[in-house]
C-alpha cells in the first residue's frame, strides 16, 4: 500500500473531507447505511473463511498472517468510508462522532454498565 499519498497524520475530519470527493450517490443516508452493512459483512466473511480454511482459532492467541491482516484492514477501510459518508449525511463529523461515542462509553464505565445489552444502559 502506498503510504506516500498522505504523508502526514490524518485526523478523522480530514479523512471525511477528503473521502467526500468520492461520495457520489443518489440516496443520502440509505446508500451509505446499506453499504456499511455490506462492508461490515465482508469483514466478518473474511474472518469466517479464515476460521474455516486456515484453522484459525480466536481464543486470545490469534495468529494472523500479514496477508490475512491486510485483507481485514482493506475491508475495514471500506467500512470507514461508509461510516464517514453516513455521518456526513447525518450532519455529524467523524471527530464529533468519535467524541460522542467516547463520552457514552465513559459514562457506562462510570456506572459499571459496560457489560450487558441495550443502547441506554
Amino acid at each position: 500500500m502506498d503510504s506516500n499519498v498522505y504523508p502526514h497524520n490524518l485526523n478523522m475530519n480530514e479523512y471525511q473531507a477528503d473521502a467526500a470527493s468520492t461520495m457520489i450517490y443518489k440516496w443520502k443516508v440509505i446508500y451509505p447505511a446499506l453499504g456499511l452493512a455490506s462492508e461490515a459483512g465482508e469483514v466478518c466473511d473474511k474472518i469466517k473463511k479464515m476460521i474455516r480454511d486456515d484453522d484459525i482459532r480466536f481464543d486470545g492467541n490469534e495468529r494472523l498472517t500479514d496477508a490475512q491482516r491486510a485483507d481485514i484492514i482493506f475491508e475495514l477501510g471500506d467500512v470507514l468510508w461508509y461510516v464517514a459518508a453516513l455521518s456526513r449525511d447525518l450532519g455529524v463529523s467523524l471527530n464529533e462522532l468519535a467524541h460522542m461515542n467516547l463520552e457514552k462509553l465513559a459514562l457506562r464505565k462510570q456506572r459499571s454498565s459496560l457489560n450487558g445489552s441495550g443502547d441506554y444502559r
